[in-house]
């Protein structure tokens, strides 16, 4: 059945959500975080659409995007192809980095764009990774905290900040206090399937070994070691989770 068409947006904003095949992490070090904000700034400038926030996360990405005269399917495609590529000659594998396609949905007013970049902002409080979404690397929060409107800047914090004041002091405070609010934002909820907790990693490890020690694993014939190894990504454990409970080192669980 052919897919639907992406539903187009008036104002030519976008919220995109891309997630790595089978929930797995698309980011393991900080080199990765690092290219794919590279090739995001760089494709935005060769596709014509600009950057308005972001926020990466270990196995998904939030993208804030406007159209300017390009695509984001197009932009979408180039990012997927070039990432993918770089990240498969890094860690020596093949096949499939995200998802088939990824989930967009469109930004039609000034309210609905200043709750998508709180709750974009907001990811890694949600995932208890920090109590201040500034301190986290890897999103645009922390340059729109110290943006300057007159100079332009990755990503282009301009449009939503000049909705919040015309002047950039007060338009950042008034942006802070903002992401401070309480709220239960739901935009474009794409984490409906949560990753598996520890406990129940250690359950599916203890019945994929079918009795056998996790320390088998250590000294178990290649082949058979990755085909239980498979079945433990395709449950849902992340390449993390594996390493930590069976203390494989990390390119023994990424290969297989």
């Amino acid at each position: 059945m052919p897919r639907k068409p992406r539903v187009k947006s008036e104002t030519g904003i976008y919220h995109v959500i891309v997630r790595g095949i089978g929930q797995q992490d698309i980011f393991h070090e900080e080199d990765d975080f690092q290219k794919y904000l590279e090739t995001v700034k760089k494709l935005s400038l060769e596709s014509k659409v600009s950057i308005l926030g972001y926020c990466l996360m270990t196995n998904h990405v939030h993208l804030l995007l406007r159209e300017d005269n390009g695509d984001i399917s197009v932009f979408m495609k180039r990012l997927g192809i070039s990432y993918a590529y770089w990240y498969n000659r890094k860690y020596e594998r093949i096949g499939h980095v995200f998802q088939d396609r990824f989930k967009s949905e469109c930004i039609e007013d000034d309210a609905y764009l200043l709750t998508v970049i709180r709750y974009i902002h907001r990811n890694p409080i949600k995932a208890s990774i920090t109590g201040k979404p500034e301190e986290y690397k890897w999103s645009s929060c922390a340059a729109y905290y110290g943006a300057d409107r007159n100079i332009p800047k990755f990503p282009d914090t301009t449009l939503l900040l000049g909705i919040l004041h015309n002047e950039k002091g007060k338009a950042i405070e008034e942006l802070r206090k903002f992401t401070e609010e309480g709220n239960e934002d739901r935009c474009l909820d794409y984490d409906t399937t949560k990753r598996v907790s520890e406990s129940a990693a250690y359950e599916i490890i203890r019945k994929t070994m079918n009795g056998e020690p996790v320390t088998s694993l250590h000294i178990m014939d290649q082949d058979a070691r990755n085909i239980i190894l498979s079945r433990l990504r395709n449950e849902g454990l992340s390449l993390r989770q594996i390493c930590r409970i069976t203390g494989l080192p990390f390119h023994i669980v990424r290969k297989a």
